[in-house]
């Protein structure tokens, strides 16, 4: 079975944002910690060659870090400044109760930005959706005053 793994580009900050994550959602785990740059013979980060590859400085810093939020893989690469955030990709948090939205809600915006419709921006540039499930539900309402309403 193939796995499918996020890899998120981090400017330097890739330790701090792991940790704040494993620290809200349910059972994750951080995996493992590389410090290893491509060597010779291997490729560079983002197809770019050895004179050109975003290299970290910092032996102490993980170049990489597999982890896990609630049972989904993801690495976290300290990739520097070059490829930041944008909300064209976001993670969607499905909620099913407004306990829920309001957990997620306050703990990944804590030093981020609120967006329109749910959407958030992380202190690390990282965009969410905070879902209810119910949502879909209502926005799909055949009464049009109601679902209009949802949709405001």
């Amino acid at each position: 079975m193939t796995t499918l793994t996020t890899c998120l580009w981090f400017d330097g900050n890739a330790v701090e944002a792991v940790a704040h994550y494993l620290s809200i959602f349910p059972n994750s785990t951080d995996l493992s910690r590389s410090s290893e740059e491509p060597g010779e013979g291997q490729e560079a980060i983002a197809g770019q060659n050895d004179s050109e590859a975003t290299h970290h400085a910092d032996k102490e810093t993980p170049l990489t870090i597999s982890f896990e939020l609630d049972g989904q893989p993801f690495m976290a690469l300290n990739g520097g400044p070059e490829f930041p955030f944008t909300p064209a990709i976001s993670f969607v948090i499905n909620c099913q109760n407004q306990e829920q939205v309001d957990y997620y809600w306050e703990r990944l915006l804590d030093g981020g930005n609120p967006e329109q419709c749910g959407w958030l921006t992380d202190k690390f540039g990282v965009s969410w959706q905070i879902v209810p499930d119910r949502l879909g539900e209502l926005m799909s309402d055949p009464d049009p005053e109601r679902s209009g309403r949802v949709m405001q």
